[in-house]
Formats: C-alpha cells, sequence, structure tokens
C-alpha cells in the first residue's frame, strides 16, 4: 500500500437536506431498494474471513412493522466466540506491525464508499432502527466523520511518535511511542447501530489492535453491512470479526477472557456495570489489568432562566426530549425552568410537542416506534409512574400503527427527587420541574447519579459564566439542544455513572486503544 499525500483537514460530513426534493427521492429510492433487494436474508458470522451459518438464528425486525422481517443473523455461543478469540490473536501478531499510516488508509478507502452509498446506509437503519431519515442520515454522516477523524489521528499520533518533546538528557536517546493493545471486544448499542459501532471498531482497529465486533441484537444487520465494507476496502481477514451473540452467553465469556485485552462498550448502565464487574476479575492466566472503555447512560436536562430566549428554550427541548423519540444516552429527559417563566415555556413545549407526527420512519414521520417490546413495556410503565408523580399535559399512551409507538409525553409539576426525574426512561417522556430561581434550577440538573449532557439556556453571561462551572456533565451546551455532538468539534463522553468520560471523536481517545512505551538509548 502506497504512502499518503498529505491529508486535508478533518470536516464533517454534511447532513443531507431533505427539503430538496432530489434527495426526498434519493432517500426513498434506497428504502425501495433494501426493501427489494436485501431484507430477509440469512446473514452469517465472519470470523478469520471465513463465513459461518449457525442453527440459532437472531431475528432481527422492523420496529415500526412487526410483519417486516430485516434479516435472520446466525448466533454465535461460546466455541464460536474462542474460535474468533484465536482468530484474532493469530492476526494481531501481524497487524499490529502494519504502519499506522497503511491502517489509517483502510479507515479513508472505508469512508469514502460509504460517503458514496449514504442512502443505503440510512435507508438500512429507518427500517431496522426505526429512525427517520434525517435521524438515519445523521447517524451515517457521524459513521463517516469517525472514519476519517480517526484515520487522521492515527497519522497524528505516529508523528508525534517522532517528534515527542521529552526532557532532553545529556547522553542518551529517548523516545515515546504509542503501540496496539491486543484484542478487544466491541460492544456497540442499538441507538446509534452505525455511528457509535463504527466509531468504537475502529478506533480500536487504527490503533493497530485486532477486535471482537459483537453488535447489538436489535440491529445486527447494519453492523454486518459495516463489517463487509471493511472487507471489501481490503481489511485483513481476522483484524475484524463480527460475531453476533447473546450478551449473557458470548459477551460475558469474551469480557472474562484471559487474553481480552480491553473491552469497549456503550450501552446502559445496569450492563456496563455488569462488564466493569466482570473484567476487573483478573482471570487464570491473564497477565494485565483488563482496560474498560464505558459510555454508559444518561438523565440529562435543560435549564432554562428568564432572560433565556424561550422559543428557541422550547423548540429545543423538544427536539431533545424527542428525537428519536428519546432514545439517546443523551437525550434531554428533564427541563428545570425557572417559576417567573415556566408556565410560558411548558404551554410553548406542550404546543410543539402536540404537532409532532407518529408513523412509519420510511414515510419520514417526525415520531417513530421505540425500539423493541421490552422498552415498549418498560416506557409504558414509566408513564404510568409519571401520571402519580406529575400533571400529565400531552401524550401519555401508546399510539396507533403495527409497531412500538408511543405517544410524546409531557409531565410538569414534577418532584427533583420523583423517579421520572431520577431515571433513565430511555423513551418519548419528558419530565418538566419548577425552581425559585436559576441557581436552583442548576442544583436540580446536578441532582443525579448521571452526568453526560446539559443545556443552558440565558442571556446572561454571568450565570452562563457560573454554568460552565457548575453544571456537572460532560458536554455542555449554551443556548442550544443537549443531543447532536458533532466529531471532532464535540468529543463525547460522561462523568459519574455515565461512563468512564471517553470522549469519543476528540484527540485523545485512540489512546485509550494504545499503551505508551518508553525507549532510552545510552549514546
Amino acid at each position: 500500500m502506497s504512502t499518503m499525500a498529505k491529508l486535508e483537514d478533518f470536516r464533517n460530513e454534511p447532513f443531507t437536506d431533505f427539503r430538496q426534493k432530489s434527495a426526498l427521492l434519493a432517500m426513498e429510492e434506497a428504502i425501495f431498494r433494501m426493501k427489494s433487494e436485501e431484507l430477509g436474508r440469512e446473514i452469517p458470522l465472519r470470523i478469520g474471513g471465513r463465513d459461518i451459518f449457525t442453527d440459532a438464528k437472531i431475528r432481527s425486525i422492523n420496529p415500526g412493522n412487526l410483519d417486516e422481517t430485516i434479516g435472520w443473523v446466525s448466533k454465535a455461543d461460546r466455541e464460536l466466540a474462542e474460535q474468533a478469540m484465536q482468530a484474532a490473536l493469530d492476526t494481531f501478531e501481524s497487524w499490529k506491525k502494519v504502519t499506522p499510516r497503511e491502517r489509517a488508509q483502510y479507515l479513508l478507502k472505508a469512508a469514502a464508499l460509504m460517503t458514496e452509498r449514504k442512502h443505503e446506509f440510512s435507508a438500512m437503519m429507518v427500517l431496522e432502527a426505526g429512525k427517520n431519515y434525517a435521524e438515519a442520515d445523521a447517524d451515517t454522516a457521524e459513521a463517516i466523520d469517525f472514519l476519517n477523524f480517526y484515520a487522521r489521528e492515527m497519522i497524528r499520533l505516529s508523528e508525534i511518535n517522532e517528534t515527542m518533546p521529552l526532557t532532553p538528557v545529556p547522553g542518551e536517546h529517548n523516545r515515546l511511542t504509542y503501540i496496539p493493545l491486543g484484542v478487544g471486544v466491541i460492544i456497540p448499542p442499538w441507538n446509534f447501530p452505525l455511528a457509535i459501532c463504527v466509531g468504537m471498531t475502529s478506533a480500536a482497529i487504527v490503533a493497530g489492535n485486532t477486535v471482537l465486533l459483537k453488535p447489538a441484537s436489535n440491529t445486527p444487520v447494519i453492523a454486518y453491512k459495516f463489517a463487509t465494507l471493511m472487507e471489501e476496502v481490503g481489511l485483513p481477514a481476522g483484524v475484524l470479526n463480527f460475531i453476533p451473540g447473546s450478551g449473557a452467553e458470548v459477551g460475558d465469556y469474551l469480557t472474562t477472557h484471559p487474553k481480552t485485552r480491553f473491552v469497549s462498550f456503550t450501552g446502559s448502565k445496569e450492563v456496563g456495570l455488569r462488564i466493569s464487574k466482570l473484567a476487573a476479575e483478573t482471570a487464570s492466566g491473564q497477565i494485565w489489568i483488563k482496560r474498560l472503555v464505558a459510555e454508559m447512560g444518561g438523565k440529562d436536562g435543560i435549564v432554562v432562566d428568564e432572560t433565556a430566549d424561550l422559543d428557541a428554550a422550547a423548540q429545543a427541548i423538544v427536539a431533545s426530549a424527542f428525537g428519536y423519540q428519546g432514545q439517546k444516552c443523551s437525550a434531554g429527559s428533564r427541563a428545570l425552568i425557572v417559576e417567573s417563566v415556566h408556565d410560558e415555556v411548558v404551554e410553548k413545549v406542550v404546543r410543539f410537542t402536540k404537532q409532532l407526527e407518529i408513523g412509519l420512519p420510511e414515510e419520514n414521520k417526525a415520531v417513530g416506534p421505540v425500539i423493541d417490546e421490552a422498552s415498549f413495556r418498560k416506557i409504558l410503565d414509566y408513564i404510568e409512574i409519571g401520571k402519580q408523580e406529575g400533571q400529565l399535559l400531552v401524550g401519555g399512551r401508546q399510539a396507533e400503527g403495527n409497531g412500538y409507538y408511543i405517544e410524546p409525553t409531557v409531565f410538569a409539576d414534577v418532584d427533583g427527587k420523583a423517579r421520572i426525574m431520577q431515571e433513565e426512561i430511555f423513551g418519548p417522556v419528558l419530565a418538566i420541574g419548577k425552581a425559585k430561581d436559576w441557581r436552583e434550577a442548576i442544583a436540580m440538573y446536578n441532582d443525579t447519579e448521571f452526568g453526560l449532557t446539559g443545556a443552558f439556556f440565558s442571556r446572561e453571561e454571568d450565570r452562563i459564566g457560573e454554568a460552565l462551572e457548575t453544571m456537572h456533565c460532560g458536554n455542555l451546551y449554551i443556548n442550544r439542544k443537549c443531543t447532536g455532538a458533532l466529531v471532532g468539534a464535540h468529543p463525547f463522553g460522561g462523568f459519574n455513572l455515565s461512563g468512564t468520560d471517553s470522549k469519543a471523536g476528540g484527540y485523545d481517545y485512540l489512546l485509550l486503544f494504545t499503551q505508551a512505551k518508553l525507549t532510552s538509548r545510552k549514546l
């Protein structure tokens, strides 16, 4: 593989403007093509470059149309997980010797191909994950961004290897290099089934590691499309091994495996804490402390003071709470509003919420289904709890359709200690609390075990300055919604039980997949 010329500076992939008729038609055509050509296929495991079909299958279904099967995905067991581990271990010995620039080229080629086929990837997420056009398009754009960003970051780190400004010592030549860790287990979530899957996997690979990718059981087909794309650009067999399977069986087995060097996880607090506990135990034959990179849950909120642009604040609250049905770890599921403008903001939030149209994602409705029956039941249970803890203003019921549809739901007069104010629901449910002033609103915002994203709406610079210091979260936004982090611009990760603050899409993220080696030579 030839040496690359100097790359242009990183730029975020533009979002598609679906107000343009040509863009709308292109997406509709891609959805039709996915439905006619790709749905219902049997999908294999990929271990060491080999297809393996199993009798046990994961049935991926369209959450917006339960009669539609997206794919029948082969399911790994412990024996196949062990085969994948051995393939990854064998391949690591050669992959770690590939130069960083060569590894980066695979990512750049994949980014170029994904850009060409952007609507194809987005269309699959419309069908498998229940995303509308804009949400799916943003997911694909972020995946492209991760590939382009991490490729450039690996090149930058390799150049730092040559120029790291260590303190000079007479008579010595000292050098610090970042070398790969080994074999990692990648466990991405279903809610950003392409972007986060691509980001976690490509970061580990470009840093010189080999991986076992265990996709979310709700969205394995889009993950397979990514895995086959990496093969198409020539990634050597065994670098990326695709092994869908049960978290309790395959996930636990690999997390506790003595040869697992690191686990990269995005998902719920409960699963993340279980992985942390399992990974902390030293298995027989294990000669390292496993590294865990974890991005977990959130109970994110937006604080609004009386000086804010109230229309902008209400629009941000609704977008943050109900974008992708509230199924984002960054979703603004709480709003804390000072009492002097509380009623006015609540009225606007209710009005904007009632304007949201519910229906099939492939028809590009604003609000689609939640991901599966378990989520559907859990969210409806929380809505019943909310009816006891606050005043139901809008929504509160199952919505029509052959899928897991729930009305966007708003509760007001919710106490800061209420369950719907404290517990992550991961659905279209917003809890609104009233504060006597902006400092009390910030205190209410901080009263959580999480700390992922937040937003503060105000026109007062002194208040903004204090909010920047005192609102305790990994990603804090001023006068904008609390969702929608951009790779390179908004490195993403949270405090407290929101995870290890890994800062995905940031300039230090790849260091999590390397170890620093100092060499000193006497002259």
